[in-house]
């Protein structure tokens, strides 16, 4: 992997947000979370926004957020990334405290966060952890797509590098599923210096010769594309998911030209070489586990 002027690096920037004290461990038992809060919690049926047939919710979440229907995937939370690929009871969540700040004096984004904060009954837009996948002990990290679209703040920032580092300390490999708008501009540049701080923490997980297995699911875009989502030894991702930087309308309207169809989509994506696994989200785990085996030699 090669990360240009950061490869030379040695230390990377840390970035000092609010209640970074030590914390201990939160060990979380068992898959049975609280339900995605993007749904009312009295709500019995939907729509499929790709079939147009009423479903309803409960057999969509049983079905790991996939349509019965038409199989068209719907988003999942951060618990529910996590209740996929962990093993069950054995997930521990690190730094659950940490919340970000408002530096800039960004208004509204006090009460922006606040409001996410309710919605989502998590502190930011990332859970992270250790646990077994199959068997195998990881460093995981998940992004929250209704946490203010994913974006990626100081504290998304800080919890993935320190992800990182616990693979490193643990000598464990590093798993990421990453969905996201882009760099929390509420933040300024505070924010895009988080694309710098963890591709350069993932060299030095490089260094240790420890694998990332970077997972960029529907929708992944903006900074966090340009930076840690795209640096996997391995890049597993799922069908029909949006991968990008810029938007395909955005990009249009800049070069003036028609795009190619499917542009931007997982599948365009692996026939080009941008990433290197499609897996079916009921599959992932497994596909996942046999990834990090042949890189461990375990």
């Amino acid at each position: 992997m090669n990360l240009g002027l950061f490869s030379g690096k040695k230390k990377y920037a840390t970035l000092t947000v609010s209640s970074l004290e030590k914390e201990e461990p939160k060990k979380i038992e068992g898959n049975k979370e609280k339900e995605d809060k993007d749904l009312d919690k009295f709500q019995l049926w939907d729509k499929c926004p790709n079939c147009n047939e009423i479903i309803y919710i409960e057999d969509v979440k049983e079905n790991n957020q996939i349509c019965p229907k038409c199989n068209n995937y719907f988003k999942m939370s951060a618990k529910e990334r996590i209740a996929l690929l962990i093993d069950d009871g054995t997930f521990v969540e690190e730094d659950a405290k940490i919340t970000a700040t408002n530096p800039l004096n960004f208004p509204g984004y006090t009460e922006k966060l606040r409001s996410a904060r309710e919605k989502t009954e998590l502190n930011d837009g990332v859970i992270s952890g250790t646990g077994k996948m199959n068997g195998v002990d990881v460093s995981i990290g998940a992004m929250d797509f209704s946490f203010m679209g994913g974006s990626m703040g100081a504290v998304v920032g800080e919890k993935l590098t320190r992800v990182i580092e616990r693979g490193i300390e643990k000598k464990i490999p590093v798993v990421i599923v990453s969905t996201s708008g882009g760099a929390r501009m509420h933040e300024g540049i505070s924010s895009l210096m988080q694309m710098a701080k963890t591709s350069a923490a993932l060299d030095k997980l490089r260094s240790n010769r420890l694998p990332f297995i970077s997972i960029p699911v529907n929708p992944t875009t903006g900074g966090v594309t340009a930076s840690f989502a795209m640096l996997g030894d391995v890049i597993i991702t799922e069908p029909k998911a949006l991968i990008g930087f810029a938007g395909p309308r955005v990009i249009e309207q800049t070069i003036k030209q028609k795009l190619p169809e499917g542009f931007q989509k997982s599948e365009f994506l692996l026939e080009h070489g941008m990433v290197d696994i499609i897996a079916k989200r009921e599959e992932l785990k497994d596909v996942v586990t046999r990834v990090i085996k042949n890189l461990m030699n375990i």
